[in-house]
C-alpha cells in the first residue's frame, strides 16, 4: 500500500481514542546559565525527564519510531523521542549522562561549521556520545542559516545554497563520524514548499519546531516537534504534551507556511468523527481565536496581523481518554528580517 493510500485510509477510519501516536522534544541548550529562550534548566529537564518515567512512556529512537508513526504501526503504544538542536557543549556536559543512566536514546542535530566553536561541542565529544547506545546525530545544515528563499533570492541561487548546506553538512558527518542519517531539522523550524522539496528529494525526514505528535496523518518533511526550553516545557503543562495525538488531518494539504497576507488564513478538512464545536485553536500571541466551519472544513484566521517573523496557529481537540488532538501550522513572513 502506498503512503497516499495508508494515508486516506487512516482518515477514512479514523476513530477517537483508536491511536497512539509519536511525540518528539526538542530541546536546544541544557543549562542553568545560558540563553533562557533556548534553555531548559537542569532541574527541569530532569523534572521532564522524571515525568516520562511516571507516566510509563517509552523513549524510542528517533527515525524507526517517526517511519512506525507515519505508517500507523504504533497501536496502542504511546512513545517520546527526544531531538537536541546545534550540539551545544551543555548537551554533552549536563544531558548526555542523565540520559545514558536512564537508557534513553537521542538524537543530536548538527549544524556542522560550529563544531568545536565556544559553546558548541568538539567532534570528539561528537563521537563519543555517538558510541553510546541509541544516540543518533543527524543533519541541521552546514551554517544554520534561514533557508527558505528570500524575497530578493533568484530560484537559482537560493537552489544552490540551499544544496550546498544540506549535502556539506551530510557529508561532514560522514567524514567525521561515519554517519549517514536521513534526518533533517530545519534551523529555526523555518521551511517552504520548496525546501521541503529538497529534503524529500534526498529522502530525508524533516522536521520543524511546530508543536503536535506526529501520526499516520502527518507529512514525513513538516514533522512537529514540542519546544521543551524553560517557557514552554514546564511540567505543569507537560503531561498534555506527551499524551497529545496528532489531529487527523491530511498535513500534506495545509498551505505553505511563507505567508502572502497578514493574519494568514489556514484552512483544513476534519474527519466526521471530530466534534467542531470542541475544537479550539489560538494564534500565537492572541491566545483563543474564533474559527468558520462549512460542511467539514475548519478555516482559522487571527484578527489582528503579527509582527514577528515566525508564529503559529493551533488548534487542540479533546480526545476520549482525556489527551489532545493536536495540529500545528507554523508562518513565515519573510519580509520580516533574519534573526
Amino acid at each position: 500500500m502506498t503512503t497516499r493510500s495508508l494515508l486516506m485510509t487512516s482518515l477514512a477510519g479514523f476513530a477517537l481514542g483508536a491511536q497512539a501516536d509519536l511525540v518528539v522534544l526538542q530541546y536546544h541548550h541544557v543549562s542553568d546559565s545560558t540563553p533562557s529562550s533556548t534553555s531548559t534548566s537542569v532541574s527541569l529537564f530532569e523534572g521532564q525527564l522524571d515525568m516520562i518515567d511516571e507516566l510509563g512512556i517509552e523513549v524510542v529512537p528517533l527515525e524507526s519510531a517517526t517511519r512506525d508513526a507515519l505508517e500507523g504501526k504504533l497501536d496502542n503504544r504511546k512513545q517520546i523521542a527526544l531531538t537536541f538542536d546545534d550540539a551545544y557543549e551543555s548537551v554533552y556536559s549536563n544531558a548526555a549522562a542523565e540520559l545514558e543512566k536512564r537508557g534513553y536514546p537521542y538524537t543530536i542535530f548538527v549544524n556542522t561549521d560550529a563544531i568545536g566553536s565556544q559553546g558548541y561541542m568538539t567532534w570528539d565529544q561528537l563521537e563519543e556520545v555517538l558510541g553510546r547506545s541509541g544516540v543518533t546525530v543527524a543533519n541541521h545544515s552546514q551554517d544554520h542559516g534561514h533557508l527558505a528563499r528570500r524575497p530578493d533570492e533568484s530560484r537559482s541561487d537560493w537552489a544552490q545554497r540551499v544544496e550546498s548546506s544540506l549535502d556539506l553538512a551530510q557529508q561532514a558527518l560522514a567524514d567525521r563520524l561515519g554517519t549517514d542519517v536521513p534526518m533533517f531539522a530545519y534551523p529555526y523550524g523555518e521551511f517552504d514548499e520548496a525546501l521541503e522539496g529538497k529534503v524529500e528529494a534526498r529522502g530525508w525526514l524533516g522536521y520543524g519546531q511546530q508543536s503536535g505528535a506526529i501520526g499516520a496523518t502527518s507529512d514525513s518533511t513538516r514533522l512537529p516537534r514540542f519546544p521543551m526550553a524553560n517557557a514552554y516545557g514546564q511540567l505543569n503543562s507537560l503531561e498534555n504534551k506527551l499524551r497529545s495525538k496528532a489531529l487527523p488531518v491530511d498535513a500534506s494539504k495545509l498551505p505553505d507556511g511563507v505567508i502572502d497576507e497578514n493574519p494568514p488564513t489556514l484552512s483544513f478538512t476534519v474527519p466526521d468523527s471530530i466534534s467542531v464545536d470542541r475544537l479550539s485553536c489560538f494564534a500565537s500571541g492572541q491566545g483563543r481565536v474564533d474559527f468558520e466551519v462549512s460542511g467539514d472544513q475548519v478555516t482559522v484566521k487571527a484578527p489582528d496581523s503579527f509582527s514577528s517573523r515566525r508564529f503559529r496557529y493551533n488548534c487542540t481537540h479533546p480526545a476520549p481518554d482525556g489527551s489532545y488532538y493536536w495540529l500545528s501550522q507554523q508562518w513565515l513572513d519573510l519580509s520580516r528580517p533574519e534573526d
